[in-house]
């Protein structure tokens, strides 16, 4: 009884090593280098900003006064009425105010000085009186305007309404007292119909855009791996949505969605992308969120790894080395494959050797900075029996040390970007200063390909603006 306990012992044992060593070798064996898996799907690196503005009124103000000349206009026989003829100019006398009224109107106060001459008309008592009698008077008209944002980056007035002239215009002849502040105020309109409400591109914005988009649009450089790369945006929409705000100021939500394009260094385009016409913004947020693609040839992922390993060997057990050589990467389906040549070295210089194929899914390792490899196996072939038992036995060992080797630094990528990014969109203009805040890049996903491995690296932030 004794004995037959032993031995049943016994053989549990071995089914148990069996087990065992049966498991590490199917587990191994079932990574099939020949495996074929379909493409992976690589979204498309979008990208878009979106910024609320507040302009304060004061700021609108001072683009008002800058671009409203001095001399508003000019006209000589003009028809007052009663017999009245007046060579008169119009031009501006001080600084124009704003104010809102609502999420739609602004309020608008212009000092005005009215020059000239009035006289009667020829036949008459005109040629009983010859002289013309001088004018000279102030007034502040308050009118009420209704801006309108085009599609073409020009800024429109859909309404035009004169509240009050701001004072009275008028003089005595002969003994009469004559108003003629009917009259300007009809000139007012007329002119506000002529020049202002008839024209939809009244102000035309795409300069002032054109020369902010040369300098945010052109490309950022990047260095990764001992090369040069740029990259530049492509917009495929510009979205805004403005409204007036009492309290605040102009309102102006501004997005822009697009792709980032990467070229080599020496082939960035000089010039930024053209920008498309503006369409209507529903988001209100504050981010920046930019998807650069960079992308690593399988050629170039081979000297990074053979790199890796040059001149280091890993110890199996107490008693062979293990030096891969001759590595060749290759997609297989989410992970990237590598196939590479060993040989293994006793300390009796016995040599044993035979191919090895290693998968594992790109991932990045947050603390140090380095791309690495996740749910790693391999698959080692040789002619070698007891290479392949070894292998299996001391699978955990192997996989460590292959770990540990195959880890690549995108630190100086993402510095680049990082820099690159802030320095592309630090603006100053006489109106505000703009800046990125709480800028971070890091890697998004690694997807390998036919040609290479893509990594796609994502920017984020927030858009602060300091008005002058």
């Amino acid at each position: 009884m004794t004995f037959n306990l032993l031995c049943f012992i016994k053989k549990f044992k071995l089914a148990g090593v069996v087990l065992v060593l049966g498991y590490y070798f199917m587990s191994c064996k079932s990574l099939d280098p020949t495996a074929q898996f379909p493409q992976m799907q690589i979204p498309t690196p979008q990208s878009s900003v979106n910024v609320p503005l507040d302009i304060p009124m004061a700021t609108l103000a001072n683009l008002a006064n800058q671009a409203v000349p001095p001399g508003i206009f000019d006209e000589k026989g003009m028809d007052l009425g009663n017999g009245l003829i007046g060579d008169l100019n119009f031009s501006r006398n001080g600084m124009i105010q704003l104010a809102a009224l609502d999420s739609q109107r602004i309020q608008v106060i212009f000092p005005l000085k009215i020059q000239g001459e009035i006289g009667l008309k020829p036949g008459g008592l005109r040629n009983l009186f010859q002289s013309k009698i001088p004018i000279d008077r102030v007034l502040s008209p308050v009118f009420v305007l209704d801006p309108k944002m085009n599609s073409n980056w020009s800024l429109g007035i859909d309404e035009f309404e004169l509240t009050d002239l701001g004072g009275k215009m008028s003089f005595s002849a002969l003994g009469m007292e004559l108003d003629l502040s009917p009259m300007i105020r009809n000139e007012i309109r007329a002119f506000a119909q002529e020049r202002l409400t008839s024209t939809p591109d009244l102000i035309n914005l795409r300069p002032l855009v054109d020369a902010t988009w040369n300098q945010v649009g052109r490309p950022v450089f990047v260095n990764f791996e001992g090369k040069q790369l740029a990259f530049s945006i492509k917009p495929d929409a510009i979205k805004i949505n403005e409204y007036l705000n009492p309290a605040k100021g102009f309102h102006l939500d501004l997005g822009m969605i697009g792709q980032v394009q990467l070229h080599p260094a020496q082939a960035a385009p000089s010039r930024p992308f053209p920008l498309p016409s503006i369409t209507t913004n529903s988001d209100t947020s504050n981010h920046l969120k930019i998807t650069i693609p960079l992308h690593v040839t399988y050629a170039e992922l081979d000297l990074m790894i053979r790199q890796s390993f040059e001149g280091q060997a890993i110890r199996v057990n107490k008693k062979y080395l293990f030096q891969p050589s001759n590595f060749r990467t290759k997609p297989y389906g989410d992970r990237l494959g590598v196939l590479m040549d060993f040989i293994a070295t006793s300390e009796e210089e016995k040599k044993i050797s035979g191919e090895l194929f290693l998968a594992g899914i790109p991932v990045f390792d947050q603390e140090a900075k380095v791309l690495a490899f996740d749910k790693v196996n391999f698959n080692l072939q040789s002619s070698s029996s007891k290479a392949r038992f070894g292998a299996n036995v001391k699978r955990r060992k192997i996989l460590k040390q292959l770990n540990q080797r195959m880890k690549f630094s995108l630190e100086e990528a993402l510095e680049g970007s990082l820099e690159g990014i802030r320095e592309r969109l630090a603006i100053q203009t006489p109106f505000a200063d703009l800046m990125i805040n709480e800028l971070q890049v890091f890697p998004l996903g690694f997807y390998p390909t036919a040609t290479g491995l893509e990594i796609q690296l994502q920017a984020n932030g927030k858009v602060e603006v300091n008005w002058k």
